[in-house]
């Protein structure tokens, strides 16, 4: 006889456990084939309760007595990991040290008083249920409090396979039987008593069969009845799961229903769909996730060769993505893998309905195709349902209830109904209703293909497509609206919940049988959207097309060609940058706003023009065109626009190597009165925040001045402001222009690194390729700094040979001359002087000045590894010129920075005194800063004797 199980011998985690004394391995309740090694070194670590075991104390316990190669522990820890598949990270190598058991293990749930043998009238599991475990225990913890719970969802999110799973577990728990009552064959309700009596397998009385008799039956028994696939049923069932609970104490009900029985007691479980990995996720976490696991176990049973590598794996995540973690649609495609492989299904499921066919033969009608489960579903729904549900096709994502109202309603059909039909919905579970925050409704996307299809074949389609793009043409008016008036707490969340429907609208709009003008009226509206979520190419796209139809019959209204215009340019501006088209764009803005005298816009123009001019390294033209700003900011309504019109000036004075004025300028914008970070109406005229980047160019100033600790505070008080504002571009500014250039300018490389980092992954996120250059010109200056002058130097040449055509960038003289330090200091002495005279070249034909001096030391440096004739003298004329032009600048770190240089060659040459002359006066006029790198450097080189 078989002894039973000591309860504190078995541990559980997750979807596995472990029986010590009997030597017993589950996964998901199957016995797993262990090794007896593999079974101790897994006793080991869950023993050790997340401490990191060494390699040493793993192996004296599972070999004791005896010298084994480490080889043999790496077996068997592979050998683990390759039995938990996608829970691998079970086990955790820590380097160096061991490893680590990261499971939770506990006890189990043990249920006493239960004999021995239950008596199951449940069918035996003919494949392995990947997941759910969360879902078990819930629903187990459920019925444990609440003798009624029916588990909801749409069709094919594996009510039955859960509820079957939770009933076996139960078992111990209802000595007296687990039975299932299958009523998805049943067409009339008369049926349901007898069907239930024959699961349960009582007397069928000659009198005949009631609910009632049922539960007078069952009696003081406990007992456990699976109701499954109640929805079209629901009243019957209803019926008996009431008269059940009603006259048996002991006796517990789990139902499955597309919809909630309404009865008495009943407690309601949505089930969720299979955990889906995030857009961002790797191929280790990929496969980790269950909607993964489902395909992939599926997959490999249809073809036992396939193994998803990277490619693959990111097709899978696709592919459960676009079914919604649906179990039963995963199935289906994973059934696909032989003939097609995951990639081509993926780009094939905007089809979906052809591909997925290949259900299981022995499986109920309805669950062979994924239309079959969807027809099921819409069969069982009303008339009203039915015309509510395809008119909400056109949501392409969440939608709100005046939304579904506004839409949905008319022709016959009143608001009124529209909300209590969209209550029937969601309780259909054919819609998801969000309760968190304002009530979010929305389509599972495999419903909202089929309804739509159905919206189509009425001819509906173009009617209610034009209602979605004309209700979005005006929220999106009302939001730019209340930008001006509110404060919300997170407009990134505003914008991000009407983009998607805001796209498929403009899809509409600009398809054979939608209408330009609600395409053109809704891109103007939307302007703001794309403004705020930083997605400057997609808006870019958008206006070039909405541009495009602007025909003749649109030809007199100049007004929108003026809006359209402004949003291309600005688009242009940070995603092209100083291209003939950006100022093409913002030149006809500008003629269009003079000729309408619409001052508004003739400050965005010249704002626009002089942002290009900036980046295209015309300082003297930008400075123009900031004192036109400011003079037309003088008789505008507008108070946020004389401080921006200070701020143009400010940092065209800055470039042009004016820095006292450069930072009067700017400290009056700063001092002065400034919106909110969150006031939205900033963005949406200059595309960023003007105050922040102020800030940031400030952090520059002020280092340049000598002044490195308060530079460092100003920028990271702009990063916070930034952060703060939560919108992309004025965060990659923030970055660019301030606390990474600070950063390497103080030598403070680790808080270079982490904010270079950001930087890059900021600007790949919104598609930002200006500050995406910016990034990995840091990167590459930060790894000649770190000594890693090669790998560093190919990052800069690549970057910097990109731009080689264009004059596309505000700091490419600054990345030039970091360039042309590092040939230099690399012996490449010829590319150096050669990239240094450019750099010295281009500032003198843009104006752009507040580089010169560190390019002429720079120069002077790579003169004296030239070690040619004359190379002393030359260097140390380009030292002395680059000291004095830092001081006509106020550029004191500038001044130290050469003064440097003088002293070491003097020392070099034996002038220890005029080496001190030198240097100790300049560095004497710093006041704070004197950790920072070059302070550092300065000082080392006063302490030198001879």
């Amino acid at each position: 006889m078989e002894r039973a199980t000591d309860p504190s011998a078995v541990v559980e985690f997750g979807r596995f456990r472990l029986d010590r004394h009997r030597r017993e391995f589950l996964a998901d309740g199957r016995p797993v084939e262990l090794g007896g090694r593999a079974f101790e070194t897994l006793l080991a670590l869950i023993e050790g309760r997340g401490a990191v075991l060494s390699k040493d104390e793993l192996m004296r316990r599972i070999w004791p007595d005896r010298v084994v190669e480490e080889n043999n522990l790496e077996t068997q820890i592979s050998a683990l990991r390759k039995v938990f598949g996608a829970d691998r990270d079970l086990i955790r190598t820590v380097a160096r040290r061991g490893y680590q058991f990261t499971g939770d293990p506990r006890a189990p749930v043990t249920v006493t008083g239960a004999p021995p043998a239950p008596i199951t009238r449940l069918p035996t599991p003919v494949s392995e249920l990947i997941g759910r475990q969360t879902e078990i225990r819930d629903v187990m913890g459920l019925i444990a409090k609440h003798r009624l719970v029916t588990l909801t969802g749409p069709g094919g999110i594996g009510k039955t396979r859960l509820a079957l799973e939770v009933a076996r577990r139960l078992l111990p728990a209802f000595p007296e039987g687990v039975s299932l009552a299958e009523l998805a064959p049943l067409a009339t309700p008369e049926l349901v008593p007898v069907t239930v009596a024959t699961a349960l397998d009582l007397p069928l009385p000659a009198q005949g069969v009631s609910p009632e008799r049922i539960g007078a039956a069952i009696g003081a028994n406990r007992v456990l009845l699976v109701l499954d696939n109640c929805e079209h049923l629901v009243d019957a069932a209803a019926r008996i799961a009431e008269a059940v609970l009603f006259a048996s104490p002991g006796a517990a009900l789990l139902t499955t229903s597309r919809e909630p029985l309404r009865a008495d007691g009943e407690y309601v479980y949505r089930v969720p769909p299979l955990a889906l990995p995030p857009e961002d996720a790797d191929m280790d976490d990929v496969l980790r996730h269950d909607a993964v696991r489902l395909f992939v176990t599926r997959a490999h049973a249809a073809e036992p060769g396939f193994a998803p590598d990277r490619s693959t794996a990111a097709a899978i995540a696709a592919i459960c993505r676009r079914l919604d973690g649906m179990p039963l649609a995963i199935e289906l495609a994973a059934a696909r893998v032989p003939s097609l492989g995951a990639v081509a299904i993926a780009a094939r499921l905007d089809d979906r309905f052809t591909l997925l066919t290949s259900g299981n033969r022995t499986a109920l009608p309805r669950q062979q195709t994924l239309r079959a489960t969807l027809d099921w579903s819409y069969e069982l729904l009303s008339q009203r349902e039915r015309l509510v549900l395809r008119r909400l096709a056109v949501f392409a994502a969440a939608f709100t209830l005046a939304a579904a109202t506004e839409v949905a309603s008319g022709l016959g059909l009143s608001a009124a109904e529209v909300v209590d039909t969209l209550a029937d919905l969601v309780a259909k579970s054919l819609v998801s209703a969000d309760v968190r925050g304002p009530t979010q409704y929305r389509l599972l996307e495999t419903m909202r293909a089929y309804a739509l299809e159905k919206l189509i074949e009425t001819g509906e389609f173009d009617r209610f497509a034009r209602r979605h793009a004309e209700y979005h043409t005006g929220i999106c008016t009302r939001v730019e609206l209340e930008w001006g008036t509110s404060s919300p707490p997170d407009w990134m969340a505003v914008c991000a919940r009407h983009i998607a429907n805001v796209r498929v609208a403009l899809d509409w709009a600009f398809s054979p049988g939608g209408d330009s003008e609600v395409g053109v009226a809704l891109t103007i509206a939307a302007v703001p959207l794309w403004t705020h979520l930083s997605l400057m190419d997609e808006c870019r796209g958008r206006v070039e097309q909405a541009l495009a139809r602007l025909g003749p019959a649109e030809a007199g209204d100049r007004r929108r060609e003026m809006q359209l215009r402004a949003a291309l340019g600005a688009a242009l501006m940070y995603t092209r940058g100083a291209v003939p088209e950006t100022r093409a764009a913002l030149a006809s803005v500008l003629e269009i706003a003079d000729r309408l005298d619409d001052t508004d816009y003739r400050l965005r123009a010249l704002w626009g023009l002089w942002v290009d001019r900036m980046n295209a390294s015309d300082v003297r033209q930008a400075r123009t065109l900031a004192e036109g700003f400011a003079r037309a900011a003088a008789s505008a309504a507008d108070p946020l626009a004389p401080p921006v019109g200070d701020r143009m000036i400010g940092f065209a004075l800055h470039f042009l190597g004016e820095q006292a004025l450069a930072r009067r300028h700017i400290e009056r914008m700063l001092a002065g009165p400034r919106p909110s970070v969150h006031d939205r109406r900033i963005v949406r005229r200059f595309q960023f925040d003007p105050w922040v980047t102020a800030r940031s160019g400030l952090a520059t100033i002020l280092w340049l001045q000598g002044y490195p600790q308060q530079a460092v505070a100003t920028a990271r008080r702009a990063v916070d402001e930034a952060v703060a504002a939560n919108h992309g571009v004025t965060l990659c500014n923030a970055f660019a222009q301030g606390i990474c250039s600070v950063s390497l300018l103080t030598g403070d490389l680790a808080a270079a690194e982490h904010f270079v980092t950001v930087l890059l992954e900021q600007a790949e996120r919104h598609g930002l390729a200006f500050w995406h250059t910016d990034g990995r010109c840091f990167k590459g200056m930060l790894m000649i700094r770190r000594g890693d002058t090669l790998a560093g130097l190919q990052q800069l040449q690549a970057t910097i040979a990109e731009l080689a055509g264009t004059s596309f960038h505000t700091r490419y003289d600054m990345f030039l001359g970091a360039m042309a330090e590092a040939l230099g200091g690399s012996g490449r002495v010829g590319e150096g002087l050669d990239a240094i005279d450019r750099a010295l070249d281009r500032a003198k034909q843009n104006g752009g000045l507040r580089y010169v001096a560190e390019f002429l030391r720079i120069k002077g440096e790579i003169l004296l590894r030239a070690d040619a004739a004359n190379a002393a003298t030359a260097a140390e004329d380009l030292f002395r010129q680059a000291i004095e032009l830092g001081r006509r600048q106020d550029a004191l770190s500038w001044e130290l920075r050469s003064a440097t240089s003088l002293a070491r060659l003097y020392h070099r040459q034996g002038r220890a005194t005029q080496a001190s002359r030198a240097l100790a006066p300049i560095y004497r006029r710093f006041t704070e800063g004197f950790d920072t790198a070059d302070l550092v450097s300065a000082k080392a080189v006063l302490r030198r004797r001879g």
